[in-house]
Order: C-alpha cells, then structure tokens, then sequence
C-alpha cells in the first residue's frame, strides 16, 4: 500500500467518524513520537490532511488539537521512559541496533542543544524518533524533560493542523 492510499484511508476514515476524530489524531501523533515506530509511520502527511478536512467540515479544531499534543507528548513521554528504563542497553535493542548511527546522530543532537534538543527534535523526522530516548538513557531531568515535551507537542501539533484548518476555513 503506498503512502498516499494510506493517508486517503485515514481522511476517509476520520471523515466518517468525526466524533472519534480527537481520539484517532492523538493516535496518530502518538506514533509519529514513539521511540522507533515515528519511522515508519505517515502520521505528519496524516495530520496535515486532517488539519484541511477540519477546515472544510463541522469538526472543532480545538479538540483535535488536543487530542494531537496529548498523543505527541505521550509518545514522547514513554519513549523517555523507555530510554531511562533501559539505559545503554537500548543501543542494543533492534531496530537501534542495525541503525547505531541513529542513535549516534541522536546523542550528538541532544549534547548539542541540551532541553533544546527535545523542542528541536519533534520537528525533525528522524531525531523524532530518538531523542526522547536519548535523553532518558542519558538521564535528563524529568521536569525539564517533560516541559519541553509538553511545549513542543502543542506547537507542533498547531504548525500541522492549522495551516489546513486556516486555509479552508478562512480563506475560501
């Protein structure tokens, strides 16, 4: 199945069920920021769609919205977690383990830029998926850890829905 079927499915399926849409964007999010998962998962082309079907439908912005930075910051939560959890051992962990220089670039990144790393990396596809457990093996502190999480989850999800949303709904 090829991206862009893929995505079509998704629209289709939220635009069905638009009561659910909160619950499914956050889905969605949730693994375009689990640890690994966000590689292989089209969720940011996903929400961008969603951002414009919210423009030309009934469907609020505001708790989809939420439901996206709750699911990005959840992701990115576990993913912490997981990396604390499992300290060194996770560069030995598939699929870190056939991609070491994954997890190289990572650790250069959040050295680089520290908390900034976590704001930084949601924004960038492949620190996305391993900074956030880049920074629980490397113990960051949790309450720096989580505000930069939560802040970056809302603002990244706002950057992908609302252009569509705007668009739609204000300009035609």
């Amino acid at each position: 199945m090829s991206l862009s079927m893929l995505v079509e499915q998704i629209l289709a399926f939220v635009k069905a069920h638009e009561v659910w849409a909160p619950l499914i964007v956050g889905l969605l999010a949730f693994g375009e920021s689990f640890a690994i998962i966000s590689l292989f998962i089209p969720a940011t082309v996903a929400l961008v769609g969603v951002g414009a079907l919210i423009g030309a439908s009934d469907i609020q912005f505001w708790p989809v919205w939420a439901g996206a930075a709750i699911g990005a910051s959840l992701g990115d939560w576990i993913s912490y977690w997981i990396g604390y959890k499992l300290e060194n051992a996770a560069r030995h962990v598939w699929p870190l383990s056939r991609y070491p220089d994954l997890y190289d670039r990572g650790e250069l990144f959040f050295h680089k830029y520290g908390i900034w790393s976590i704001f930084l990396g949601r924004f960038f596809g492949p620190f996305r998926a391993v900074v956030p457990l880049i920074a629980g093996i490397f113990e960051m502190p949790n309450l720096h850890f989580q505000i930069a999480n939560i802040t970056s989850a809302m603002v990244w999800s706002f950057a992908l829905l609302a252009p569509g949303f705007t668009a739609l709904k204000y300009l035609w």
